[in-house]
């Protein structure tokens, strides 16, 4: 018997399938916008043609472009993963890379029969043309010749240029605002990431639905514009909510502005909500790391109060009967709960309920309901009755920081809220001490810190050592911890707060500045839960300050850096703030 050796032939209609997988022009076109992130472009444009006419789709990045090796090496090179070869993050600006297929420098010829890349880098710039016919007119793929051109360029050039030509007649061609929608779901939160399409960038009027602008003059803030639409729902949107927008970048991430609070308001629609608040006001309100603004700001506060209303009333214009079908489900609840008390409490209550229905009859309903769903329950609560009449007796302004307080900080903190902060404020002296003195250990902050998790914020409920993470682990998922790290004992806590989420704390000693070690450390711990879980698995690094190494740009989302000093300060505001509002 005879042996002789076979191989595979790629076939020349391999490109045309690809082509194909897409199942509209802008989604394929999205694919090379993608392409664009992947190589760190700071801004890409998108030109369509007008129907009807001969002019190409033209895609022009700023990215950091291709030699002409690597146009060969890599671009050139079907099917493969950049993942795998060069990490799955870029170079530069530290992105996930979303390319793996290896196969979106087809997703052009979807739209059109030519494609012609052109890109600079390194005083060099390469260019080459694929077409259709010249496919079909051969076998297999890899005998198609590639006619590279290459020319010298200025050294400052980079990016990457692609134009579809001769668009196919039997599709439809590209439309803008379809097409910005479908890149809005992916890019439209990114900050350092601009998109075009047309000569307009992506922006919050690009949600498919009731669109709502608005400026207003708030004391102390200045000028602030609120930019919002609530869309149609038949795109789901990614990171809904209101962003804040400060100095011209985003600070935070997206909130409700007191909507997903309310009793009366459907929070299903909450998914709906898509915009941003411009305040370069609050720029003495923004954390260090530009992590978010200060809770406890009395400014932030002012920009809440005019912006909710604005926002609610346009949700009841477009959604009347469910808000208004949510406000009887309150009036009932009301009705219910004043029904289930003894009686002597219950007139108590029914009068204190009318105090306020006359003291705010000219308010609007939904604000009404919110004090009195306050008053009830402090009164469902019998040992409560200073909280009541410290409502009883504030003032409009007052009842509306009495509630804030209560979500926050629970109804028996307030209670005793002036005997608990006397302690708190002693706690945190003691604390400070500690944190000023260089021979403290990372643990002892530690063993401070995890009986005191209030200090952290008013978010957390469970929390575990890390002395018995990897059983922990086992027990939250049912799944083994195998990573080399479970031994590693780091001083590390792991929480899970009200909403499921998981919050990895990782304490470093007072005298030590956080570095880039420190940081990938963290995030590593992050990786390796990960596999575990799909749960949204939130960091923090605490130490005694930044050393000038530790990253500030391109954070892995959901990453906080904090010292224990800011952490003090900003517990000891939120103390006092809370002793002058009972006040």
């Amino acid at each position: 018997m005879t042996n002789k050796n076979a191989h595979f032939r790629v076939n020349s209609r391999l490109a045309k399938l690809l082509s194909q997988e897409y199942v509209s022009s802008e989604k394929a076109l999205k694919e090379l916008v993608d392409n664009a992130w992947d190589a760190d472009s700071e801004t890409v444009s998108i030109t369509l043609p007008a129907p009807m006419t001969d002019s190409p789709i033209i895609i022009k990045d700023d990215g950091v472009g291709m030699t002409p090796e690597e146009v060969r090496r890599h671009y050139l090179d079907i099917a493969a993963d950049r993942r795998s070869s060069r990490g799955i993050r870029t170079a530069n600006k530290n992105r996930f890379v979303k390319g793996r297929k290896g196969i979106g420098k087809f997703a052009g010829l979807m739209a059109a029969a030519s494609m012609t890349l052109e890109t600079y880098a390194r005083g060099i710039c390469s260019s080459f043309t694929v077409r259709l016919v010249d496919l079909e007119a051969i076998e297999n793929i890899e005998k198609l010749p590639i006619q590279i051109s290459q020319t010298i360029c200025n050294q400052d050039l980079h990016g990457t240029t692609i134009t579809l030509g001769n668009l196919h007649a039997g599709f439809k061609f590209p439309d803008a605002k379809r097409f910005r929608q479908v890149l809005l779901l992916e890019y439209g939160r990114e900050t350092d990431f601009e998109v075009s399409v047309d000569g307009k960038i992506l922006a919050v009027d690009d949600v498919e639905g009731t669109y709502t602008k608005a400026d207003f003059e708030v004391e102390g803030v200045g000028n602030v514009q609120l930019r919002f639409a609530i869309s149609d729902g038949k795109s789901a949107l990614r990171q809904p909510g209101i962003v804040v927008r400060v100095a011209g970048k985003t600070v935070g991430k997206p909130t409700f502005f007191g909507l997903d609070e309310r009793n009366d308001f459907p929070q299903k629609l909450l998914k709906r909500l898509y915009g941003e608040v411009t305040a370069d006001g609050l720029l003495d309100h923004v954390t260090a790391g530009w992590d978010s603004l200060i809770e406890n700001s009395e400014l932030l506060d002012k920009v809440r109060d005019v912006v909710e209303p604005q926002i609610f009333e346009a949700f009841k214009t477009e959604f009347s009967r469910q808000i208004s079908a949510a406000h009887a489900r309150l009036q009932r609840d009301v009705h219910t709960r004043l029904s289930a008390l003894p009686e002597h409490r219950r007139f108590y209550a029914e009068r204190a309920v009318k105090k306020v229905l006359e003291r705010f009859c000219d308010d609007p309903p939904e604000k009404v309901d919110s004090y009195i769903y306050v008053l009830l329950e402090a009164i469902e609560r019998s040992d409560y009755g200073l909280v009541l009449e410290h409502i009883a007796s504030s003032s409009k302004s007052d009842i509306a920081l009495i509630a804030e307080a209560l979500a926050d900080f629970g109804l028996t903190d307030m209670a005793f809220l002036v005997e608990q902060s006397k302690a708190r404020q002693a706690f945190l002296d003691r604390l400070e001490v500690l944190a000023k003195t260089p021979e403290t250990l990372e643990m002892q902050m530690h063993k401070a810190i995890e009986k005191s998790l209030w200090m952290l914020g008013a978010e957390l409920s469970l929390f575990s050592s890390n002395k018995t993470l990897q059983r922990i682990v086992e027990d939250l998922f049912g799944k083994k911890f195998d990573s080399d790290r479970a031994t590693l004992r780091p001083d590390l806590l792991l929480n899970e707060n009200v909403n499921g989420e998981l919050l990895l704390i990782e304490f470093k000693r007072p005298s030590h500045s956080l570095n880039r070690d420190d940081y990938v450390q963290a995030t590593g711990y992050r990786h390796d839960l990960s596999t575990k879980t799909e749960k949204r698995i939130r960091v923090v690094v605490i130490g005694g300050k930044r050393s000038s190494d530790f990253p500030t740009n391109n954070l892995e989302p959901d990453v906080n850096v904090a010292t224990f000093l800011d952490l003090i300060s900003t517990a000891r505001r939120q103390l006092d703030w809370q002793l002058k509002t009972i006040k």
